[in-house]
């Protein structure tokens, strides 16, 4: 299982924001697949891994990926909420930053936070 850290709730909502942001204003990758290729590739800004996913073994390997690869990261609570700051009528596991748009600061912010927490 993957490590959860304590998110604070105003560091996952920025999260969300950034992840609004980047869909409007850049590009992002939706779902754990496409998350995941994100990743390998080396052009995810950010991660945001929702945590009620259940099974927990679909998005189980994502951050250790992460950690390998250098990708910031952060978990949210819920899935649906990532799903509608995609943009998406549907619940979604996970999303990939790839261009962030006007979030670029946002994204930057949280990633410095997500480290300071690990």
């Amino acid at each position: 299982m993957a490590a959860k850290f304590d998110v604070p709730e105003e560091l996952a909502n920025k999260a969300l924001e950034s992840v609004e942001l980047a869909r409007d204003t850049g590009k992002l990758k939706k779902g754990t697949n496409e998350v995941t290729k994100a990743i390998e590739r080396g052009i995810t800004k950010l991660a945001v891994i929702a945590e009620d996913v259940s099974p927990a073994e679909v998005i189980a390997h994502l951050a250790p990926l992460c950690e390998e690869k250098n990708t910031p990261y952060i978990f949210v609570k819920q899935q649906k909420e990532l799903g509608a700051a995609c943009g998406i009528g549907v619940a979604c596991a996970a999303v990939a930053i790839i261009d962030t748009g006007k979030g670029s600061g946002l994204v930057e912010d949280i990633a410095q936070k997500m480290s300071a927490l690990k």
